[in-house]
Order: structure tokens, then C-alpha cells, then sequence
């Protein structure tokens, strides 16, 4: 009853495990693998940063066209202030009314005494009401006060009070001519934009190949497994009937062994199968994006049959200069060095811009020097033309021009390279289609050669050598013919590649 009980146990634990088992397990096909690998790697990632910094600098070079517009504001604190006389001469000015009165004073006193010395002079002065009333005036005038009052506004005014200093200014200034530098900068930065495109598009597709190498290896791996475990199968049945026979007289104790050693040799071969399948499989997870103890399985991966996969047609060498990534890299480059040669060149050529400024300040000297805040416009040309500077923008020139040289010529290179790997991946393309037509040939020989054999083995009419080479002509066989499979998908992948056409879809 206890063992009955705790049977029961068992197999519910079991149910109740069975979905945690199978949610854990994956079933991925070819395209989601790649589509995985795409959305998870970080290097991919990156690339899509760099196209979207690119772009902003090509918005950013579109700014160059536009007038620049600053603000700039000012103010400083000065511990002395100007003086446009000397402190001597300020005195003077000061006391100009207590100077001139007494110089008035001392001329009225000098005419009374030269009239007074003239008796004449001094007998028709006291007959006349007329001149007493004027010497009167004169010596009862007092200017000091209204001039000094005059002289101590203009020591004022010759004192500047630039104590507190506040200065503002606005400046438009909108570039007519800059020798092409903008024309070539912004052309250079749609190229850079260009360039990204490429190295993401590089990037993408190196991915595909790398989840077609793990996926690929897995089917095959997966294939060699399944034909290792027939071929124990195979040897397991042999050593049986070898035991039987040996028992009724019929074969020999070197038969055994002879199966034996085979069959501990499959076993080997068996426990590595399923060691390379795990850490294949591990490697796959890791291009996917998912954890390494991830359990996965391949849509292809049980599959006996290798579908073969459409001939790629032809392309010209220019088109696929076009769609590779690495020589469109190069070509734009090269235009990029090309632009980099005008903008160069331009240090050498007049810049022409137009300004417009508003100009504030306190103190203001629009209408005397005052501490009032005042302004003014002003527009102008600014034309800047360089004479000499150690020929550096001669020397630019010219590297900028070797540069592009240097890469005109790898885009030539590259343009020979790719037409070579083109060539050669075509010609593999039709050894691999030939080579798994030959191999399906050679594996329905081997399994007839094996069926006989064994067949023979069993009645007794063919020894264990026999069979066991049977065997071992099979294995070589289903063994290549995987291997053939496996070499035309990867050709396929490489030649679309070579060609610029892989993609998901592919």
C-alpha cells in the first residue's frame, strides 16, 4: 500500500512539473533566431546611436547657413574715476569768481586813484552824478559767487564717474562668403550620415551570418547525433546476434570483441555528439540574446532531409559594389576626403559676412558723459582675407588630397577583392548543389550495401568484418552527406552576403 501510495505521489509531482519543463523549453525557427540576435545585440545597438548622432550633425551643419544672433552683457566695478584736468587746474576753474572779483575790485580801485591823482579829472568826476553812480556800481559788483557756481559745474563735467561700467550689445552677423566651407561641411556631414548607414548595415548582416554558422551547426550536429545513436543501435543488434551465434557454435570469440570495440567506439562518439549539441546550443543563446542554460529547440533540427536552397542568381560587379557595405564604406570615404579638400582649400580663399549690432552702455556718450543708459545701431561688410600663416592651409590642402587618393585606391582594391569572392563563393555554390546530389547518391548505396549486410549477418552468410565495414561505409557516408548539406546552406549565406543581399527574409 506504501509503495502504491507513494507511486501515486510521484506521478503527480511529475504532472505538476511537466509545464514548468515545458514552458522552460524554446522552439525557435530560423527567421526568429535572426530576428532575435537583431533585436537583443548591443553592438547593433550602438551602430543605430551612431546613425542618429550623425544625423544631428547634419542638422547641425544646416545651422551654418542661418545668421548667428548673441547677446552679451557687461559690467565692472572700477575704484577710481577719471579726470580730464589736473587738480591744479580744477582749482582755478572752481574759484574763476573769487579770482575775477578781486581783479574787478582792484581795478575800480586803480581808476578812483588815477582819477583822484588829476585834479582836473577828479573836479569833473564830482560834477558828474552820472560816473559816481557808475564807479558806485562797479564797486558794490559781486560776480564771485555766480562764476564760482560756473566753474564748479564744468570741474564736474571734466570728472568722468566711471565708478559702476554697464555695457550691452546684440550682433547679428549672417556669412555671404566662406570659400565653400559650409557648401563642403554639410556635404561631409550627409556623407558621415551615409557612412553609419554602412557600418550598421555591416554590422547587421555579420550577425546573420554568425546566427546562421550557430543555427546550422546545431541541425548538424543534431543530424550526426541521431545517425550515431542508429549506428549504437546497429552495433547493439550486431553484438547480440554475435552472442547468439558464438553460443551455438557458429562464430568466434574474436567477433565479439571486434563489435565491441566498435560499439564502445560509437558510444565516444555518441557522448561527444551530445556535449558539442549543448555547448552549440549554448552558443546560439548567446547570439539570441537568451540565457546559456536556455533550453532550446531548432525547427530543423530533427529534421532527415537538408532542403537545398534557390541558386543565386548573378549580379554585376557594379551593383554589388552598390549593395556591399564595405566598398559603399570606401566610396564615401573617398567623397567624404573630397569635400575635406574644399574645406581646406577655403582657409586660403576672403570670408565675406554681413554684421548687424546694437550697442548700450551707462555711462552713455551719445549726448556729453552722462550715467544714463544709451545706444545705438550699426551695420557693416567684414571681409577677413588671409595673407600668410607658414603655407599650414597649403599643407592641409594637399594631405586632404592624398587622403582621398589612399582611399580611391582601397575602393579599387576592394572592388577587385569582392569580384574574386563573388566568383569563387558562384563556383562553390554549384560544387555544393553537385556534391549533395553525389552524396544522396553515395548514403542510398551505403543503406542498401548496409541492408544486405546485415541481412547476410543475421542468416550467417557474412561475416562481422563485413558487416561492420557495412557499417562504417554507412556512417562515412550519412556523415558526409550532412556535411554537404550543411556546406550549401552556408554557401548560400556567404554569397548573399558577398553579393550585399542578405537579409532577414533571406
Amino acid at each position: 500500500m506504501k509503495k502504491l501510495f507513494s507511486a501515486l505521489i510521484f506521478s503527480l509531482f511529475c504532472l505538476i512539473l511537466m509545464p514548468v519543463q515545458t514552458m522552460a523549453q524554446e522552439y525557435l525557427t530560423l527567421e526568429q533566431c535572426r530576428m532575435m540576435a537583431l533585436d537583443g545585440n548591443k553592438e547593433l545597438e550602438q551602430a543605430r546611436m551612431k546613425m542618429k548622432m550623425a544625423d544631428y550633425d547634419k542638422k547641425t551643419a544646416i545651422a551654418y547657413y542661418f545668421p548667428s544672433v548673441s547677446a552679451n552683457a557687461g559690467y565692472a566695478y572700477n575704484s577710481r574715476n577719471i579726470a580730464l584736468a589736473s587738480s591744479d587746474a580744477q582749482n582755478v576753474i572752481s574759484n574763476m569768481g573769487t579770482i575775477a572779483q578781486g581783479q574787478l575790485n582792484g581795478s575800480v580801485q586803480q581808476i578812483m586813484t588815477a582819477i583822484m591823482s588829476n585834479p582836473a579829472a577828479a573836479q569833473e568826476y564830482m560834477k558828474s552824478p552820472m560816473w559816481q553812480t557808475v564807479m558806485g556800481a562797479l564797486s558794490q559788483t559781486d560776480v564771485s559767487q555766480a562764476l564760482n557756481t560756473i566753474g564748479s559745474h564744468i570741474t564736474d563735467a571734466f570728472n568722468l564717474n566711471i565708478q559702476n561700467v554697464f555695457v550691452g550689445a546684440v550682433t547679428v552677423e549672417q556669412p555671404i562668403f566662406t570659400g565653400g566651407k559650409i557648401l563642403a561641411t554639410n556635404k561631409i556631414a550627409a556623407l558621415a550620415k551615409d557612412l553609419q548607414q554602412a557600418e550598421y548595415e555591416g554590422k547587421y548582416q555579420d550577425i546573420l551570418v554568425n546566427v546562421e554558422q550557430a543555427y546550422w551547426q546545431i541541425v548538424s550536429i543534431a543530424a550526426k547525433k541521431r545517425m550515431t545513436e542508429s549506428y549504437v543501435g546497429l552495433l547493439e543488434t550486431m553484438l547480440h546476434d554475435a552472442e547468439i551465434s558464438v553460443a551455438e557454435g557458429v562464430a568466434v570469440e574474436g567477433d565479439i570483441l571486434a563489435i565491441k570495440v566498435k560499439h564502445n567506439e560509437a558510444n565516444m562518439m555518441l557522448t561527444k555528439a551530445t556535449h558539442g549539441l549543448a555547448l552549440s546550443k549554448m552558443l546560439l543563446c548567446k547570439e539570441i540574446g537568451l540565457p546559456l542554460d536556455t533550453e532550446i529547440t531548432l525547427a530543423d533540427e530533427s529534421r532527415d532531409d537538408m532542403a537545398q536552397p534557390k541558386l543565386i542568381k548573378a549580379k554585376s560587379l557594379d551593383e554589388i559594389c552598390a549593395a556591399r557595405p564595405e566598398t559603399r564604406s570606401l566610396d564615401i570615404a573617398t567623397r567624404i576626403y573630397d569635400q575635406k579638400v574644399r574645406v581646406a582649400r577655403s582657409d586660403m580663399m576672403p570670408k565675406i559676412a554681413a554684421t548687424a549690432n546694437y550697442l548700450l552702455s551707462n555711462p552713455s556718450c551719445f549726448n556729453g558723459f552722462s550715467n544714463k543708459f544709451g545706444g545705438m545701431f550699426n551695420v557693416g561688410v567684414m571681409v577677413s582675407i588671409p595673407i600668410f600663416h607658414g603655407a599650414e592651409a597649403l599643407h592641409k590642402t594637399r594631405k586632404a588630397q592624398t587622403e582621398a587618393k589612399l582611399y580611391r585606391s582601397r575602393y579599387d582594391d576592394a572592388r577587385n577583392l569582392i569580384n574574386l569572392q563573388v566568383e569563387q563563393l558562384s563556383h562553390q555554390q554549384d560544387e555544393a548543389a553537385e556534391k549533395f546530389v553525389m552524396t544522396a547518391s553515395n548514403l542510398r548505396s551505403a543503406e542498401e550495401n548496409l541492408r544486405t549486410a546485415m541481412i547476410g549477418f543475421e542468416e550467417g552468410v557474412v561475416s562481422s568484418n563485413v558487416a561492420l565495414a557495412a557499417q562504417t561505409a554507412w556512417l562515412k557516408a550519412q556523415s558526409e552527406h550532412i556535411d554537404a548539406g550543411i556546406e550549401m546552406q552556408m554557401n548560400h549565406v556567404n554569397l548573399l552576403k558577398a553579393q550585399g543581399s542578405l537579409s532577414v527574409n533571406e
